[in-house]
């Protein structure tokens, strides 16, 4: 097992190449690209490739992708993105995605105290902070609850379709 930190019901661990069918479902998911970059669907050989070619280096790679399991089965439900890595600042954008049918249930909440403990004690990390659309009241609302702070409102900063969207930014500080 590549378990990185678990607190009993979750856990974190590295990408497995058996994690492709899961990334490709979650990946092709048109509801997420609201709050990323993507704006065109994966292939499972992309995929395949993305994961064979990994390196879990944040220092050399600037970012690092790690899986959120059910500790009981290791059923995975979620992924944790930590992006655009600083090592001179010590800082580091935090992506997170809980699976939509699990949402609701603690596990964001669970996994945002276990990325928080893993980013300041294995990392290294001064400050982890998020981007976040602010008419995303649920997700303004968890990272408020778990220590973040709104630093600022960057405008018509995403762009879906013809408009134009603000995003929250928020910092956590160590």
């Amino acid at each position: 097992m590549n378990e990185l930190t678990s607190d009993g019901v979750i856990r974190l661990r590295a990408m497995e190449p058996s994690d492709i069918d899961i990334l490709y479902e979650w990946e092709n998911d048109s509801r997420f690209w609201t709050v990323t970059d993507t704006v065109a669907p994966y292939s499972k050989q992309a995929l395949r490739e993305y994961v064979a070619s990994y390196r879990a280096d944040i220092y050399s790679q600037r970012e690092l992708r790690l899986i959120v399991t059910l500790a009981s089965t290791g059923q995975s439900i979620g992924i944790v993105d930590f992006m655009n890595f600083d090592p001179l600042n010590n800082r580091a954008e935090l992506g997170l995605l809980i699976a939509p049918s699990l949402q609701g249930q603690g596990y964001g909440e669970r996994t945002i105290e276990l990325v928080k403990k893993y980013a300041g004690e294995h990392i290294g990390l001064r400050q982890l902070y998020v981007l976040i659309r602010n008419d995303n009241t649920s997700c303004l609302a968890l990272f408020d609850n778990h220590g973040f702070h709104r630093a600022g409102l960057l405008k018509n900063w995403v762009k879906r379709g013809k408009d134009y969207h603000d995003v929250v930014l928020m910092q956590f500080i160590f």
